[in-house]
């Protein structure tokens, strides 16, 4: 019997940071970049209020929601696009603009899922070395050709946890064609306190060829209810709504969106408590010789070269003992693993073990 043949798809599965290990849930898990604190109980509250009306199906627009992030962020409400996380906002930008052959610009080290969807739409990756695991705007220059289509990033970088000047991600703008398109990932912006920082949104709020990506699953933490969102021109964002499945955001997570972002006085926590861990975390790993840098982020990037141990061994023995960290051999980042920053508990318990582990 024949069957259906597929379509040929050269690009890799994504793995999520692990729950399981050896079919066991962690007890503490540090490896997806969660919120340390959760929701807001504002959100809680709302979502709840919500699920009594399962039957109905959600908003396709999303309406509501985007008036509230226009009048958030001074924004206009038909330039924004809601997804099912932000995900799906770089899948329907590469399935807008991607021809086969098409090339795409990432980081030498960058958020996996901007390399799938371009390669499934059929492009060509094209890697852009990094600096000290710093984005290097003139090296992501170096690699533009007459097929160069997109131009993908996140500021601050997953995994490495650093960030580009806004004097440079304005240069990097100025300097490419003005027809490649330049996606600019918000992800993390809320954690960054620096003066040379600027978020996307902020820096090309009025520019015809960028889009600027945001999440509810970061600082929000509604990472399971999925809820991502864009913002570009007029024109980039008709085109984008036109390949947007209808109903793509559940109804409770629309209103419990809506919700997280009148609290703020629960994002200040939030922030507030990873500042914190971040300084903390980074003086424990100088002290015990583990090699990181300054995360602008909640997470930090580790590397064991200096102990001369594995990390794979202490995944492994962390792991064994209820905590998971994220490996970063798909990120071809040597010897290294990220830890997100959890909760006090959670973080005392991981600095804990880790001591025990290298016999400190």
């Amino acid at each position: 019997m024949k069957l259906p043949k597929f379509k040929k798809i050269k690009a890799e599965r994504y793995i999520a940071g692990p729950s399981l290990f050896k079919k066991k849930a962690a007890e503490i898990k540090l490896s997806a970049n969660e919120s340390a604190l959760g929701p807001s109980p504002r959100a809680v509250r709302e979502y709840n209020r919500v699920s009594k009306s399962f039957k109905r199906y959600p908003d396709p627009d999303g309406i509501f929601l985007r008036e509230a992030l226009a009048k958030k962020f001074k924004l206009d409400p038909s330039r924004i696009i809601l997804g099912s996380g932000s995900d799906q906002i770089f899948e329907i930008i590469c399935r807008a603009f991607i021809n086969k052959n098409d090339e795409v610009i990432v980081p030498q080290y960058s958020f996996i899922i901007y390399r799938i969807y371009s390669k499934i739409s059929g492009a060509k990756i094209v890697y852009s070395k990094e600096k000290n695991f710093k984005i290097s705007v003139d090296n992501i220059l170096s690699c533009v050709t007459k097929k160069t289509k997109i131009v993908f990033l996140a500021n601050p970088n997953n995994p490495t946890g650093t960030y580009i000047g806004k004097k440079d991600l304005i240069r990097l703008r100025k300097k490419l064609r003005s027809n490649i398109l330049l996606v600019v990932d918000d992800a993390y912006w809320e954690y960054v306190n620096k003066k040379d920082y600027s978020s996307g949104l902020k820096l090309f709020f009025n520019s015809k060829n960028v889009v600027i990506t945001r999440t509810f699953s970061k600082i929000y933490g509604l990472a399971g209810l999925r809820v991502g969102w864009g913002y570009s021109s007029r024109r980039i964002i008709k085109v984008l709504n036109q390949l947007k499945p209808p109903f793509n955001v559940s109804r409770p997570a629309l209103f419990a969106a809506s919700a997280a972002l009148s609290d703020k006085t629960w994002l200040k926590k939030e922030i507030n408590h990873v500042n914190k861990w971040s300084k903390n975390m980074f003086e424990v790993f100088t002290k015990l010789k583990i090699a990181t840098n300054k995360s602008s982020t909640n997470f930090l990037l580790i590397n064991f070269n200096k102990l001369n141990m594995s990390s794979k061994k202490i995944f492994e023995a962390l792991a064994k003992s209820g905590i998971l960290l994220r490996k970063m051999d798909i990120y071809k980042i040597k010897n290294s693993l990220r830890v997100t920053i959890g909760q006090s508990n959670e973080n005392i318990k991981f600095i804990s073990k880790l001591k025990k582990i290298i016999h400190v």
